[in-house]
């Protein structure tokens, strides 16, 4: 029978079918990283305040650097049966280290461990965008002198309106960009706030350091309310809104570039109406002001 944390009140072994249905160990390995990490800030914690010896904090530590090291060499068995990165990992740390391994969920829940990990990892994931848009945006920048000269029509409702300059074009572009960053930063912000210490949902009345653990894993502060902390998820859809409009300006300047491409997917009848292609002519009785400019 397969163990797991909460196997003592199971008399027979989880169906394999309902692993399938829970596992979440086939995407959420990549929180790794981030997971390895809050653990090596909790252990080197709990040993400042005297919850473990300096020995086993360092015999955790060094442990958890292995298992980090197996992973990205590809050396590490991913099982279905072990659900998730956090049981993997704390599995394997006990199976090396015994009770000194189990010490380190000593005030720590899987609860505020999770809510840890994907904090770190939303603010990794936003520490990787913000370069690369900028980099992005200085694309667009740097077309702008050799196309100082090159004139565009400019188009409204897919017909042709004010000329318009190649710059012009490409700068409304590092606007759209430039306002996808502040976004980003700003998520940032509610990002880092450290849950860690918040444990299942009530805290801990062991005397931890949790603004030790927040500063060295980079956050700004602990967070003030444990039943907040442990439920908030409200950073990672505020970052995928972000990352939607992101997208759509991306997929903006990639249909607006090629528009015999890809507009024709996107809008066939617009297009066949437009003055380019006349192919479709529309009654003015369903037609709004904008559509027989």
């Amino acid at each position: 029978m397969t163990e797991k944390p909460w196997g003592g009140v199971f008399r027979v072994e989880t169906d394999h079918r309902v692993e399938l249905f829970t596992e979440s160990i086939s995407f959420d390995h990549r929180l790794y990283q981030q997971d390895i990490a809050g653990s090596i800030a909790h252990a080197r914690m709990l040993a400042s305040v005297g919850l473990l010896t300096l020995d086993e904090a360092d015999q955790i530590v060094k442990t958890l650097e292995q298992i980090r090291e197996e992973i990205a060499a590809g050396k590490f068995e991913f099982r279905i049966g072990w659900e998730d990165i956090h049981m993997h990992i704390e599995r394997v740390l006990t199976e090396r280290l015994g009770d000194i391994g189990r010490k380190l969920h000593t005030a720590r829940s899987r609860n505020d461990q999770v809510a840890t990990d994907f904090r770190l990892w939303v603010r990794d994931a936003i520490d990787t965008l913000i370069p690369l848009i900028r980099k992005l945006q200085a694309a667009f920048v740097n077309r702008c002198e050799g196309d100082f000269d090159c004139i565009l029509p400019g188009y409204t409702h897919l017909r042709r309106a004010q000329p318009v300059l190649a710059p012009h074009y490409w700068l409304a572009y590092c606007e759209k960009f430039e306002r996808d960053v502040e976004r980003l930063l700003d998520c940032r912000k509610r990002v880092n706030i450290c849950p860690l210490g918040s444990a299942a949902l009530a805290g801990s009345s062991l005397p931890i350091d949790r603004h030790m653990t927040a500063q060295a894993l980079g956050f700004d502060h602990p967070s003030p309310n444990s039943l907040d902390a442990t439920s908030d998820r409200d950073f990672a859809v505020e970052f995928v809104f972000d990352l939607s409009l992101l997208a759509v300006h991306l997929s903006h300047w990639a249909t607006t570039s090629f528009i015999p491409a890809t507009i024709w997917a996107i809008s066939p009848l617009n297009l066949w109406e437009s003055a380019r292609y006349s192919r479709w002519p529309w009654a003015t009785a369903f037609s709004s002001s904008s559509r027989t400019c």
